[in-house]
């Protein structure tokens, strides 16, 4: 999604109308749901995600729309063995590359071939991520030698791989980049809108929608804006020449979108019509219940839209050279029929492909996962939600409580987060004021389901967001601009990845999420059962407030009871009650176990169990985070 606007504009896409509409009675069998569980299901994944053009840069200047010059760039280089180790340290099995694949940048690369990009139709000097220009190749700004950019790629693969992670990039079904224009194609791939009819807003196989006899105009400007920040540019005329004008990528039918619309960017063909009825093939009732070979046995004889096929070899292309995974920009707004056809294509080249969508309709999610076969969805809407509050003073853990009831069949599907490149830093004003309130927050994100962790790089450290760089604005790490991240760059101390300039509140933080992020990796019982203790505590126990959340984890092996308090405060010792059911469920009988907590050992408590019910007294000091294990 984009940061630079915050709003679901899905009522102005066609594609998000069909996926709403998705077949509601196809729902999965029981068995439907064991199958896509255990397909996925193999451990607690760890996703760092990476903002590739600042991780490695050592600029300190931050000059509000400097330059490459002034403010420097990070580079795939950069990411030696060493800072690679330093990312593992945290637990991580996956890093999501962000900002890979080539996008518009305001940069001259004619010397490479690289047509100018036009600021009038780009978002800040460094270009958004997600105007991507060339999906056959990468940006050019994150090689040592343009010339040579995806070789240096390939080998950041090679090394992520040799240090034991796998690799995330980003692919954006929704949109392209206004000036889209591939240099890298592989021989017999034609670009986006090449064979297109431009004389009709639409037909199946263009790969855009048109608004027949308008050209294109530039937004007005809004809140005085100027490209490149009035900086005098050849290109920044108020003017781009595209004729007719295509629908822009949130969906906007304007021949002249507005300054809020993501006009950098063109809505992308997926053979839905104008009114929102589909001009491909649907899946048969009981679809949901099929596996991704069967999925991709029912479209191998089927005629289906061209931009599918672009996005499939696109998707393909990139599975070949080693890359593990994709992150989905924005998938519901691409019909969920394409997902089935896609992601189907990369399982068969690549079982084991991770595969995660950014997502904000919690009605489709099932359809998403059964149907377009999906691993991962962002749990943004509910878990994230509910939380942001909470670690605010605002919210009350009370309303955890029904996220995991709700989403029980999907729990494992449900990528958990605190922060990613659209949201604004834990640290910022603007959000908590202080890194340290995420830790209770972090403590159930990470714990209280078997889905993937993801942090967002700098997360670790405390990064406040506070830099104004120009097209980006404070609370979130700019995705538009050249910029150094302060807290990240004394982690980095000039390239030795050790934390060497790091504060002390700084290194206790990112011990934190070493300790944290390592135990929910390895844990047996995070995969296993999840019972609350929440409810029974607020209902029994005075002491007990909704700033405090508990809860079980448990399974053969090994058995957990997880408590936050969200609380700044120190609220001293508190009896939490097990009652009976989950005593049983336990497998404890009668008598007292001893209880350790488990990322600093600094803490043991006893549980006394009579007569079938469970006590435990526990300490909690302010922002505590306890994982206690029950010991037999």
């Amino acid at each position: 999604m984009k940061q630079f606007s915050k709003k679901l504009m899905l009522g102005l896409s066609v594609a998000a109308l069909t996926a709403c509409s998705q077949i509601s009675h196809d729902k999965p069998s029981q068995d439907a749901q064991l199958n896509q569980a255990e397909q996925v299901k193999q451990e607690k994944a760890i996703v760092y995600q990476v903002f590739t053009r600042l991780f490695g840069n050592t600029n300190t200047t931050n000059k509000p729309w400097g330059t490459i010059e002034e403010n420097g760039v990070g580079k795939f280089n950069d990411f030696t063995d060493t800072a690679l180790q330093g990312i593992k340290e945290l637990g991580v099995t996956h890093i999501w590359y962000t900002g890979v694949p080539h996008h518009a940048v305001i940069r001259d690369y004619t010397a490479e071939g690289i047509s100018n990009d036009d600021p009038d139709v780009v978002k800040g000097r460094a270009g958004s991520p997600y105007a991507v220009k060339d999906y056959y190749t990468v940006n050019p700004d994150l090689a040592e030698n343009p010339a040579n950019r995806l070789a240096e790629f390939e080998a950041l693969i090679a090394r992520t791989h040799n240090n034991d992670m796998k690799v995330i990039i980003d692919i954006v079904p929704n949109h392209v980049a206004r000036n889209y224009q591939s240099l890298a194609k592989p021989a017999g791939v034609e670009d986006f809108g090449i064979s297109d009819d431009t004389s009709v807003a639409y037909k199946r196989d263009n790969n855009f929608y048109y608004v027949v006899g308008e050209a294109f105009k530039v937004p007005e400007a809004e809140n005085d804006y100027q490209p490149l920040g009035g900086e005098r540019h050849p290109l920044a005329d108020g003017q781009f020449d595209e004729n007719p004008a295509k629908w822009t990528g949130n969906g906007s039918r304007l021949a002249q979108p507005k300054a809020g619309d993501w006009y950098e960017t063109v809505k992308v063909n997926y053979g839905v019509r104008p009114d929102g009825s589909k001009d491909f093939p649907e899946l048969p009732v009981g679809f949901a219940d099929k596996n991704y070979q069967a999925h991709y046995a029912f479209w191998a004889d089927k005629d289906v839209p061209s931009s599918w096929v672009k996005f499939k070899d696109i998707a393909l292309y990139w599975t070949a050279k080693g890359v593990d995974g994709f992150r989905y920009d924005m998938a519901e707004m691409v019909p969920v029929e394409f997902w089935s056809y896609m992601n189907s294509h990369i399982k068969m080249q690549n079982p084991d492909a991770f595969l995660l969508a950014e997502i904000y309709n919690p009605n489709a999610y099932r359809d998403y996962i059964y149907l377009g076969k999906m691993d991962y969805l962002y749990d943004k809407v509910d878990l994230y939600d509910t939380l942001k509050p909470v670690m605010q003073g605002k919210g009350s853990t009370d309303n955890i409580v029904s996220i995991a009831d709700r989403f029980d069949d999907i729990e494992h599907n449900l990528l958990h987060f605190l922060d990613n490149h659209d949201e604004q830093r834990i640290a910022s004003p603007e959000f908590a004021g202080d890194a340290n309130k995420g830790k209770p927050a972090m403590l159930v994100s990470a714990t209280i389901s078997s889905a993937p962790m993801m942090i967002y790089f700098g997360q670790e450290v405390g990064e406040d967001g506070s830099e104004d760089m120009g097209f980006g604005k404070p609370s979130r790490t700019t995705i538009f601009d050249y910029a150094g991240v302060p807290a990240h760059q004394r982690w980095m101390n000039n390239g030795k990845f050790d934390g060497g300039q790091l504060t002390a509140d700084e290194k206790q933080l990112r011990d934190f999420y070493v300790r944290l992020l390592n135990f929910s990796q390895t844990s047996t019982a995070l995969m296993g059962q999840y019972q609350e203790l929440h409810s029974v505590n607020r209902s029994a126990n005075q002491n007990y407030s909704d700033r405090l959340f508990t809860y079980l984890r448990f399974d053969e092996n090994e058995k957990l009871l997880i408590t936050a308090n969200f609380a700044n405060k120190d609220l001293g010792e508190i009896e939490l009650l097990v009652p009976q059911s989950n005593i049983k469920a336990l497998g404890l009988a009668d008598g007292e176990y001893r209880l350790t907590e488990q990322l600093y050992g600094e803490q043991t408590a006893n549980l006394v169990v009579l007569n079938g019910q469970g006590r435990v007294k526990v300490k909690f000091d302010k922002l505590a985070s306890l994982i206690l294990k029950i010991n037999r």
